[in-house]
């Protein structure tokens, strides 16, 4: 067993004095009744103490008093006999005719391996700024969270009058098409006005996919399907999210998806399911819409693209992603695949063989 060492009380106490003299923190030596031995000279010009008169002085005599603080006293006192330490222990020094300012205190007693040279070193964080800092940041959190608030609500406001102004416009017109084109912009409007609520309803900057698009399909089944027992739109979405930008896009290619098939796939009153599916795995994700209507026409493969596919088209290429068109057996099933480890296979094999 190693012998202890203990060190001669005065090379003690002139290595932390040394230590005291060198520090460019606030410190403070104090012996075990708490009676100032030394203090650094960033601690007298942080708290406005004369260095000379700081020697042999109690603690709670230090500048006008306003050491004198009794939890504290206790703390160090417990300190310098052996059963705690201070840690982190936080002080508001309140000095007349000055502001307060918040401390934090650290102070450990030094062993020397001699119980009768007991000495303490007390080190002195003054945070207030620091606290002042974090509370103005609080305060534009709140006042940012409040004017976004604000913004979200005249944003829902502005695209209710939009869709119902395009509403009241398809109720009027004699044209045919064009109050199909104006239903059809009615429920583009309303997509993003779905995504708008869900923004609004969530506390972090990712869409939860589920709920938005069940509230958009809810939207549209109730402007354009009569009979709900009759045709039925469903949601199969798993537990997803994506960013703002990324649901906006989804949103409104499942718009013109639904739209597209409402329009085309049940002719005649016909009955069926329409049934809006994503599901993801890592990067890779896939969203189909699916009838089982009449199938895509003989002639599909020649016929000009409308507007909605345009629009569905664009948005794919903006995700990154690809539209694959499948016979559903009996109807038709839309789906938008986004394979990036797919992809990026693809793209080193296509590298590799021209390296060959």
């Amino acid at each position: 067993m190693a012998p202890h060492l203990t060190t001669h009380p005065d090379v003690a106490l002139n290595l932390a004095l040394a230590v005291i003299a060198s520090s460019t923190a606030p410190v403070l030596l104090l012996g075990g009744d708490l009676t100032l031995i030394a203090a650094s000279k960033s601690f007298c010009r942080a708290f406005q103490i004369d260095a000379a008169s700081v020697s042999g002085r109690p603690l709670r005599e230090l500048g006008a008093g306003e050491w004198d603080v009794p939890q504290l006293t206790a703390l160090l006192k417990a300190t310098a006999s052996g059963y705690a330490e201070v840690a982190d222990y936080e002080l508001d020094l309140v000095r007349n005719g000055r502001g307060s300012r918040r401390l934090v205190l650290n102070a450990k007693k030094l062993d020397y391996g001699n119980e009768e040279s007991v000495r303490l070193i007390v080190a002195v964080s003054d945070v207030t700024d620091a606290r002042i800092a974090e509370r103005l940041k609080d305060e534009m959190l709140k006042e940012k969270a409040i004017l976004l608030q604000e913004l979200q609500h005249r944003v829902a406001n502005s695209l209710q009058i939009i869709a119902s102004v395009l509403m009241q416009s398809a109720r009027k017109v004699q044209s045919d098409e064009t109050r199909t084109h104006l239903y059809d912009a009615h429920q583009r409007v309303m997509s993003v006005a779905a995504l708008q609520h869900q923004l609004a309803a969530s506390s972090v900057a990712d869409v939860e996919l589920r709920p938005y698009f069940i509230a958009l399909c809810d939207s549209i089944g109730a402007s354009m399907i009569r009979d709900h027992n009759q045709l039925s739109l469903d949601v199969s979405v798993d537990k997803s999210t994506t960013s703002a930008d990324v649901s906006v896009s989804l949103g409104l290619i499942v718009t013109e998806l639904v739209i597209n098939a409402l329009k085309h796939a049940f002719p005649a009153d016909r009955g069926g399911k329409i049934t809006v599916d994503y599901h993801s795995h890592g990067p890779n994700w896939t969203l189909s819409v699916t009838d089982n209507g009449v199938g895509m026409p003989s002639d599909a493969a020649n016929a000009k693209p409308g507007l909605g596919t345009s629009i569905v088209q664009a948005l794919t290429r903006q995700l990154h992603a690809v539209v694959k068109v499948a016979d559903a057996n009996p109807g038709t099933a839309v789906s938008i695949v986004h394979a990036q480890i797919a992809a990026v296979q693809t793209e080193n094999a296509i590298t590799a063989e021209r390296a060959v």
